[in-house]
């Protein structure tokens, strides 16, 4: 018996996102939040973005999204065997989300699992797809984000309830003769895990019947770190990749915050031709599903060209932090 044949790369197949029906105008928050439309688009770029209603769960976007790329690959979803879920709002503490997507979807008999890495999570479980490709475990992977970010901040929070926003994004990933997704840079510091991060445990809710423990955001400290750390992970990406900011066609990161990504994108003295995303002012941010979200996006509107280059940066919550250019589908 001969073991499993890797392959020399893989690359993106396929790409399909779902939005939420419910568009949430600046204007809706801003009594609540004791706030404005001005403030709120000059703190962060945001016009609108997205509420999921009560039937569009974590679960049902995540196959929505993952079909409309399996969809766009051409591929059956029989023919996947394995799924990637990188979500932090979905609720279960057990079982977890992938293998439910997967039965919905069809591809019932694959090797599924989540990744649980906050806003990076979507680069991570696309670097995970990657490996996994080339060690020849397995040919056809789907790779999805998938949040309901509403879920976990609280609507009160005039921080946060206007940044957060709920939404999915996928890509099919399979083998390449060349790499099409190229060595990721990542990295952790966990030292300041409490710049985002729920305060209290769900024990607390049980044991001393506490409000509901929302997440919470240091959102100028998170600033800092994003626009000192970010640049040099997307940095090791590109030198790692061979690529030079030149040869890019598009700037993807994580939808944060748009002055976080003017800020890279000034660091990483990105040429005029590169299309940076901007999905954020109508998507707020949507965490683990915000990069394959405004990929969509940009192709959607016809900004991408097909096999070009696009560098893709995730951060949040960890503090986490990935990059890594792939080739456009």
């Amino acid at each position: 018996m001969t073991g499993r044949q890797g392959h020399p790369g893989a690359r993106i197949l396929g790409l399909g996102g779902y939005r939420p029906a419910r568009t949430v105008p600046n204007e809706e928050l801003c009594a609540r939040l004791d706030s404005s439309d001005t403030w709120i688009r000059r703190r962060s770029g945001i016009v609108s973005r997205r509420h999921a209603g009560p039937d569009e769960t974590v679960i049902a976007m995540a196959a929505h999204a993952g079909g409309k790329a399996l969809a766009d690959a051409g591929v059956a979803p029989a023919d996947v065997d394995t799924v990637l879920l990188a979500s932090m709002s979905y609720l279960y503490q057990s079982p977890a989300a992938a293998p439910q997507v997967a039965s919905a979807l069809g591809a019932r008999s694959a090797a599924a699992f989540d990744v649980h890495v906050a806003c990076a999570g979507f680069c991570y479980a696309l670097a995970v797809a990657d490996g996994l490709i080339r060690a020849g475990t397995s040919r056809r992977v789907l790779v999805i984000g998938s949040e309901r970010m509403t879920d976990i901040v609280d609507p009160d929070d005039r921080g946060a309830a206007f940044l957060f926003a709920d939404g999915a994004g996928a890509v099919l990933v399979g083998p390449a003769a060349e790499p099409g997704i190229h060595s990721v840079a990542w990295g952790s510091d966990g030292e300041q895990h409490g710049l985002i991060a729920h305060q209290e445990p769900w024990t607390a809710v049980r044991d001393a019947h506490r409000p509901w423990p929302y997440m919470r955001m240091a959102g100028s400290e998170v600033f800092r770190w994003a626009i000192r750390e970010v640049p040099r992970t997307a940095t090791a990406a590109l030198s790692w990749a061979g690529v030079t900011v030149d040869q890019l066609s598009a700037f993807i990161p994580h939808q944060a915050n748009l002055r976080i990504t003017e800020a890279v994108a000034k660091a990483l003295e990105l040429p005029p031709h590169v299309v940076v995303a901007d999905d954020i002012r109508s998507a707020g941010n949507t965490s683990a599903a915000s990069v394959p979200l405004a990929m969509e996006a940009l192709r959607d509107r016809g900004a991408l060209p097909s096999g070009g280059l696009a560098l893709l940066a995730g951060f949040g919550a960890g503090l986490a932090h990935a990059a890594l250019v792939v080739n456009l589908p």
